[in-house]
């Protein structure tokens, strides 16, 4: 059997202004023009092999690699027929086959795919996010999955032409009727792509909460796909099997994992379930089918998914039996998360190694990945190869900044943006803090420290690290907490807002007072926090409980789900007020 991780060789040039450049000494390999190179490669290679399966009621819809690149062709010719494929092409709806072959068709002609957050036509009551991003890239086809996004089309439709296989869905084109017998044009066509050409641009709120479109070369999927096949070599030789319902508008599920698939000649299980009460069953119930060869998922997903996976051993030898890496991403794993998942593959003689990477939609999106055994969920690992990073002090920080063949030329029709997104070096500046694991081995990876933009001091001066912070309380609270919001810039102490798991949300009334049981338990979450050691800025002294979500178009969640901390702390600066109160209201949990 091939080594699960090729090992990390890397070396350090310090600057006499206390910076330091980190680099791979592996030099990055050839690598396709694009990933839709490889993917036609695929195609030919192994034509029946299973690419993707979709999950429609009971039964698993399957589209083989020979069968996606007949319909990817078919499609790409309708969008020369139509004058569709030199403007991009939009997708409004979520994962599925039908997006998978629009986007493979899209960019097989040079078409921009633009992936865009179900959740900002969906979930959002005025569309002006979507509406932005319509008027900066300007669409010539929309595509949306069914009549549920009859809305969202209707705000940003006007005058373009719509996808959809849903007759309910008015004006819309149905894909067959897009389809038209391939000419050489598409073989043509795919053949002039460049690396410098846009494949995609993807949308990112980041902490500010104004979308911006990231530019997505060919070039820079191609790479970081061979990066990480440099770092995980096993890849030359299994196939990847994926269970995933990371959205493909998102750099982790559309970039990093599918990918993964297209590049390695893998299969995909998209998941119908999600991370929260009432889906994340349907997860455990796919497993069953899938049996993963890798699981890739956001810390909030292995929270939902373990304990099922602890009661429920045929679920967990299901997501056991073929595991050879478990990976999370986009957040740090709450390390009680870590031992638990450690402890149940160890009970099911699971060969699973955990393992996780660092990058941003800038970076395609893997710049760092820990391809080496870790025992502490907050690494971020080393450099891949042909990526170099400069860490760099920043006040009391160390920001990582990253040059590499994966990194993005910049943001669609923003040159200002671009302008201060790269420093004189030509260094991407990630606003991400780190330090070095061991100062003396440099091959021990980077630590995570936080955005710094979230960071903030108390009165006293002292820094509080969001990024450290925040998955430390939410590991002492052993599954009570889903996440957390902490406060107390310019006060005397750390305190936080928190939102309960949904099993304890009935033990607190409308105004958010718990009931004794409820906060003794938060008390004791506090004091545990507090016994693992350290000064004012790693203890959290008071908590609040939010009873209300965190909400999308009030900009407190990006368009990823993750929480934005200083959004919640400015629409909701009354509760953050009571928790400095004397004497503290009834709401409020006083740690001791």
């Amino acid at each position: 059997m091939v080594d699960t991780f090729a090992p990390p060789r890397i070396e350090v040039e310090r600057r006499p202004d206390g910076r330091l450049l980190l680099r791979s000494v592996e030099p990055l390999a050839d690598y396709p023009v694009s990933v839709v190179h490889s993917f036609r490669a695929g195609s030919e290679a192994h034509p029946d092999r299973l690419l993707v399966a979709e999950r429609l009621g009971e039964e698993w819809a399957r589209l083989t690699w020979g069968e996606a690149r007949t319909q990817a062709d078919a499609l790409a010719q309708g969008l020369l027929d139509r004058g569709l494929a030199d403007r991009p092409v939009m997708v409004l709806s979520g994962n599925s086959r039908l997006h998978l072959v629009v986007a493979l068709a899209a960019m097989t002609v040079g078409a921009t795919l633009v992936p865009t957050s179900v959740a900002y036509s969906l979930q959002s009551t005025d569309h002006a996010k979507l509406r932005a991003m319509v008027d900066l890239v300007d669409p010539g086809l929309v595509v949306a999955e069914d009549a549920s996004f009859a809305g969202a089309v209707e705000a940003v439709a006007a005058g373009r032409t719509v996808l959809s296989p849903d007759a309910a869905l008015p004006g819309a084109l149905h894909p067959d009727d897009l389809a038209a017998t391939p000419t050489d044009e598409v073989d043509r066509r795919c053949a002039a792509l460049r690396r410098e050409d846009v494949a995609k641009i993807l949308f990112t709120s980041g902490s500010t909460g104004a979308p911006k479109g990231v530019l997505n070369t060919h070039g820079m999927l191609s790479a970081n796909q061979q990066q990480m096949r440099q770092a995980w070599p096993f890849l030359q030789d299994e196939p990847p099997v994926l269970l995933d319902w990371l959205p493909w508008s998102h750099t982790f599920g559309g970039n990093h994992d599918t990918n993964l698939v297209l590049v390695n000649g893998g299969t995909l299980w998209i998941d119908d379930g999600r991370p929260v009460p009432g889906l994340v069953e349907r997860t455990v119930r796919n497993l069953a089918d899938a049996r993963p060869t890798i699981y890739l998922n956001v810390p909030a997903g292995y929270a939902a998914l373990l304990p099922h996976l602890e009661r429920d051993p045929a679920a967990a030898q299901a997501f056991l039996s073929r595991l050879r890496l478990g990976f999370f991403a986009a957040a740090a794993l709450p390390q009680q998360l870590w031992d638990r998942l450690q402890k149940l593959s160890a009970e099911h003689g699971g060969a699973m190694q955990m393992t996780t990477s660092w990058g941003l939609t800038e970076t395609a999106p893997a710049a760092t990945s820990a391809h080496f055994p870790i025992t502490r969920s907050d690494s971020l690992g080393v450099p891949l190869p042909g990526v170099e990073l400069a860490l760099v002090p920043t006040g009391d920080k160390t920001e990582v900044r990253v040059r590499g063949a994966n990194v993005t030329p910049g943001y669609h029709g923003r040159p200002d943006l671009t302008g201060a997104a790269f420093d004189e070096e030509g260094f991407f500046r990630t606003g991400d803090a780190v330090i070095l694991a061991d100062p003396d081995d440099v091959a021990a990876g980077l630590l995570f420290q936080g955005r710094i933009a979230e960071d903030f001091k108390l009165s006293t001066g002292t820094f509080v690290s969001v990024g450290t912070l925040r998955p430390q309380l939410l590991s002492a609270s052993h599954g009570l907490l889903t996440d957390a919001v902490i406060c107390g810039e310019n006060g005397l102490e750390v305190t936080a807002m928190v939102w309960l798991h949904p099993d304890h949300t009935h033990r607190c009334d409308d105004d958010g007072v718990p009931d004794s049981g409820l906060r003794a338990e938060l008390a004791q979450t506090l004091e545990r926090l507090a016994a693992q050691g350290g000064g004012s800025s790693q203890r959290v002294e008071r908590l609040l409980v939010l009873r209300e979500p965190a909400v999308l178009d009030a900009g407190e969640i990006t368009d990823k789900g993750y929480v934005n901390q200083r959004a919640v702390r400015e629409r909701r600066a009354d509760l953050v007020a009571l928790l400095s109160a004397e004497p503290p209201p009834r709401q409020v949990v006083v740690r001791g």
